[in-house]
């Protein structure tokens, strides 16, 4: 079962994936889809917010944020990884309960990604909001370094988040029931 969604002027088909007994999500990746990604990135640059810097969970939204720092000029973006480095130093932590991830996730800051974040205006870039829980622990995150969040920007919004009004995305995508029909 598939999915068939327009994003950014690119047509896909994306899988149906059990979440549950009763529930089905479709599986959006832009990983080595490099048309799709340069397009979702250019669209999302003519919606951003003036922004200092632009911010994203690990891993899926990468491919995203990277291409947004190319198209813009900017050159850079930051990450909130899902495990600590060994070249991370001055690190702290949120943790969220994502719909993706079984059980609790923890996210890490830098201290040399936090001292940047410090006093400018943050964009958070992902691929997919669902529940928001990813979301809510980046913006601890941002406001624990001492950011400003000016923008929450999604390739696409999913279920309840589709209504949210301080959210930026592309498309809506719904949740399936267990037969592959959306829920309404």
């Amino acid at each position: 079962m598939v999915y068939n969604l327009t994003i950014a002027g690119v047509s896909r088909s994306l899988p149906l994936c059990k979440l549950n007994d009763t529930m089905m999500i479709a599986g959006f990746t832009p990983f080595g889809d490099v048309e799709l990604t340069c397009a979702c990135a250019a669209e999302l640059l003519k919606r951003a917010p003036d922004y200092d810097y632009l911010i994203a969970p690990e891993s899926k939204a990468i491919p995203i944020i990277h291409e947004m720092a190319r198209q813009s000029g900017r050159n850079t973006y930051l990450l909130v990884r899902k495990a600590p480095k060994l070249y991370m130093n001055g690190i702290f932590s949120a943790e969220v309960r994502s719909i993706t991830t079984a059980g609790m996730q923890t996210l890490y800051m830098d201290g040399a990604d936090a001292a940047k974040i410090k006093g400018n205006r943050i964009v958070i870039i992902d691929d997919v909001i669902s529940t928001g829980a990813s979301l809510r622990a980046i913006e601890e995150l941002v406001k624990q370094a001492g950011g400003t969040i000016v923008g929450r920007m999604a390739v696409l919004a999913e279920g309840d988040a589709i209504s949210r009004k301080d959210i930026i995305y592309l498309e809506p995508l719904p949740l399936f029931d267990n037969n592959g029909k959306p829920l309404a």
